[in-house]
């Protein structure tokens, strides 16, 4: 079996994100690893040729990195204590800069959020999840949503 001492831990900022941080600090604890906690914009790109200037697309852009940034620091911050942990900002696909991201710093295995989308959601706005699972070369926890209590 292999050694666990890099775990990326993908979040999307959202009230489900805590959960995905508490099951990567309880393996980083446990196994005594680093964590990557790493949040991907979206780019936008698709927009550009929709007589939506390129100029104002990079400026939204580059304010949703900069909010992302504050909030990413306070997320790692609240959530990640007592925990070796690196935080980044990405932009682009999220499945793809998991991946890369995954690839590039060499993590041993990946944690992240499911959003449990079904019906034409999912067919619609598809799986980030899904596709990190089906083309991961290392092993990946997946954590579905609570349902709220009744």
């Amino acid at each position: 079996m292999r050694e666990i001492k890099k775990i990326l831990c993908a979040v999307d900022l959202s009230e489900h994100s805590k959960a995905v941080a508490e099951y990567a600090v309880l393996l980083a604890k446990k196994l005594d690893a680093g964590v990557l906690v790493v949040y991907t914009a979206p780019s936008l790109s698709q927009y550009v040729g929709f007589h939506v200037p390129p100029n104002t697309i990079e400026n939204f852009v580059g304010e949703i990195v900069t909010g992302a940034e504050k909030s990413m620091e306070n997320f790692v911050a609240e959530n990640f204590s007592g925990v070796k942990t690196a935080s980044q900002v990405r932009i682009g696909y999220a499945a793809e800069e998991i991946l890369n991201r995954a690839h590039e710093e060499n993590v041993d295995i990946i944690v992240m959020g499911t959003h449990g989308r079904k019906g034409i959601d999912r067919i619609l706005f598809g799986s980030v999840a899904e596709k990190v699972v089906k083309n991961a070369d290392m092993p990946v926890l997946t954590i579905r949503p609570q349902a709220p209590a009744a």
